[in-house]
């Protein structure tokens, strides 16, 4: 049994990030489709990574692995491992109420089968303790997930079983519930990405079902933004956005910003994938280097960075810390699996490398 640290840093964002960003260390194992959260719990700001596919991308190379960041020296601790005998891809994580909730996702057989879940697991990382929650009503993976009010978890469309859903189904961390939402009115996808930042959701891109049949997905190029009814969480009013800055991509790293107002978008790819990297299309998938944002005060998409360095994709989520965005693992060029945390400012510099 691997014990938690005892203690994180007791303000991490004074202590950590005071200065200067740190130089966290690379994941202990090359991982891609992780799911990673953040959450802050006693006082402390945690930040984990949980399972996701190793540098062979074949079925038994997904990891149940689970880390915590150690805020003092960047370094990373293995924790108990996510409950269930095999790992899963496409989860989400997401941090409300001290707690990270780990959602959905699908396993994949030797046979190359792949089944979706609706298993729902939080974890307490005060006490390195799992516990099963409420199952998701619609199983789904790759779908969107975002926190509003530090209580209420947003799944934003995605893949279940068959096909990619219109569900917008909304999981109360308090009460331990979940309750559908109003539905998306475009069109369903996977793979998508987004984010929540105050009472607004923003979600692009994807990938759909082919009306034309060959390949058999592609990307969609579709953005959408959800306002949130303050008296009602599962009350949404949904409006198509413009195109973002760029290709439409599958798989971006996201995640929303309330301090900033903003919906940070970085990496993926313009030609979607099976899970080793090789697009429906036969050919091999490579990430792109724009970065781009949602600024939620004009309403408007911004170009952070057209070309960042060692671009990535296979995201599961960003991380919006007080002084910079981290991506943790991810695919590079040549569907390259890495362990490699990217730490960026607001501008899509990387700070790793100053």
């Amino acid at each position: 049994m691997r014990s938690v640290l005892p203690c994180l840093a007791a303000i991490l964002s004074t202590v950590l990030f005071a200065l200067s960003l740190p130089k966290f260390d690379p994941l202990p194992a090359p991982l891609s489709n992780n799911a990673v959260a953040q959450v802050k719990s006693g006082g402390d700001l945690y930040v984990l990574s949980f399972m996701g596919i190793g540098p062979k991308k074949t079925w038994d190379d997904v990891s149940t692995a689970a880390y915590i960041l150690d805020p003092y020296n960047g370094k990373w601790k293995q924790i108990r491992n996510v409950p269930g005998p095999a790992g899963r891809l496409a989860a989400i994580a997401a941090g409300a109420r001290e707690h990270v909730f780990l959602l959905g996702g699908y396993t994949v057989d030797a046979q190359g089968g792949e089944v979706t879940v609706a298993d729902v697991n939080a974890y307490e990382p005060l006490t390195d303790r799992w516990f099963r929650a409420a199952d998701i009503p619609v199983a789904v993976d790759d779908s969107v997930g975002g926190v509003y009010r530090d209580r209420y978890i947003y799944l934003v469309s995605g893949w279940s079983k068959s096909d990619a859903v219109n569900n917008v189904q909304v999981y109360d961390a308090e009460k331990n519930r979940w309750v559908q939402a109003t539905p998306i009115p475009g069109r369903p996808v996977f793979g998508h990405a987004g984010g929540v930042a105050g009472d607004t959701i923003v979600y692009v891109d994807g990938a759909y079902r082919n009306p034309a049949g060959s390949p058999k997905y592609v990307a969609s190029d579709e953005c959408w933004m959800g306002k949130v009814d303050h008296k009602n969480p599962a009350n949404i009013r949904w409006t198509k956005l413009p195109p973002h800055p760029g290709n439409a991509r599958y798989r971006i790293g996201a995640a929303g910003s309330e301090k900033d107002e903003m919906i940070y978008f970085s990496g993926g790819t313009d030609n979607p994938y099976n899970f080793n990297g090789i697009g429906y299309n036969g050919q091999p998938s490579e990430p792109s280097s724009y970065m781009f944002a949602f600024n939620l005060r004009t309403g408007k998409w911004e170009t952070v960075n057209a070309d960042t360095p060692d671009p990535t994709m296979d995201h599961r989520g960003l991380l919006v810390l007080p002084e910079g965005l981290v991506l943790v693992g991810g695919m590079g060029k040549g569907q390259k699996v890495t362990s490699q945390v990217r730490v960026m400012n607001k501008q899509g510099k990387d700070l790793q490398k100053d």
